[in-house]
């Protein structure tokens, strides 16, 4: 079997990943330069501390968001935003599963 072809071009197989899709619509149906704390979107996305840090990683190592921790200690909070490039990711993944879906 090989990778991907021509009807999942697009579907970007870092967004694909149910939870990282979660975390990428939830994120980019806030406001443009709107974040979201670490704590609200676990409650939001229902994942465990150690599974969101992992998929916010990988989307931040991708460049499709930004975080910002502020304070230190039991006073510190992350907030998560996604930035231009992740919602270009959104909308072209979006746009690849419409054409997808369309072609049933």
């Amino acid at each position: 079997m090989t990778g991907a072809g021509t009807t999942t071009d697009g579907l970007d197989p870092l967004i694909h990943v149910p939870a990282r899709l979660r975390i990428v619509a939830t994120l980019a149906a806030l406001p443009e330069g709107d974040a979201l704390s670490f704590t609200r979107l676990q409650k939001m996305i229902g994942l465990t501390p150690g599974n969101l840090i992992t998929h916010l990683r990988k989307l931040e190592d991708a460049g499709y968001l930004s975080s910002e921790k502020t304070g230190n200690g039991v006073a510190s909070r992350t907030s998560v935003a996604l930035n231009n490039r992740g919602r270009a990711a959104l909308d072209t993944y979006t746009a690849a599963l419409r054409d997808l879906l369309a072609g049933l």
